[in-house]
């Protein structure tokens, strides 16, 4: 889970998302905390409070590093509370007891909530919490992923963070054999699937999750 740096790895978070081939090799320092400013959504199934641990959590799994921006831009807890509103309800009181176990965690040792801790005690925690609480812990792993790497439409791979990351062209109608094998050379389309006239959004679900992602 964590570098040699002591950092958590991009390169091995994303490998278990069959995705590290597209990522080139880059590693988290726990130095290159996030700093872009929150651009929270009105929450609808967290709290204040869990959404600050659950923000940081994701943060950590996938970090802002050379490779560029990671799951706090893509608004990955955005996509994860708004599916715990719909489609993955049933995850609701695991987050609620495994966010309010960190954090009380984090203040009991630390003295500060999870969200205020350096990123190298944050990385900490989070590998204590994969040891003690697997099943918490990959679910949360699981669920980042997602919001990385959907369709914006459900909330989160904003700004198609996760598609670039991994260099996913975007939706295309019609696709050739050269974009099939995902060439690097490609345009981004940057466009959602419901981007397309031919899909009509308001007879989609209004909560992510509804058909698979």
């Amino acid at each position: 889970m964590k570098d040699k740096g002591g950092g958590l790895s991009r390169r091995d978070m994303l490998r278990g998302a069959g995705v590290a081939g597209a990522v080139a090799g880059s590693l988290a320092s726990p130095a290159q905390a996030a700093t872009a400013p929150e651009r929270r959504e009105a929450l609808e199934a967290l709290t204040a409070a869990e959404a600050d641990v659950l923000e940081a959590f994701c943060a950590r799994l996938v970090p802002t590093d050379a490779s560029g921006p990671g799951a706090r831009e893509a608004r990955a807890a955005h996509y994860i509370d708004r599916a715990l509103a719909g489609a993955l309800a049933s995850s609701r009181e695991a987050y609620r007891s495994g966010l309010t176990a960190l954090d009380d965690r984090a203040r009991a040792a630390h003295g500060a909530p999870f969200a205020e801790l350096a990123p190298e005690v944050q990385d900490a925690l989070l590998t204590e919490t994969e040891a003690k609480a697997p099943a918490f812990f990959a679910l949360v792993r699981e669920h980042t992923l997602q919001g990385m790497f959907s369709d914006p439409y459900y909330g989160g791979n904003a700004d198609f963070i996760g598609w670039d990351l991994i260099g996913y062209p975007g939706v295309r109608l019609a696709v050739t054999v050269d974009q099939q094998a995902l060439d690097p050379h490609l345009k981004p389309t940057h466009q959602s699937g419901y981007d397309f006239p031919m899909f009509n959004r308001a007879k989609r679900a209004p909560k992510p999750g509804s058909d698979g992602r």
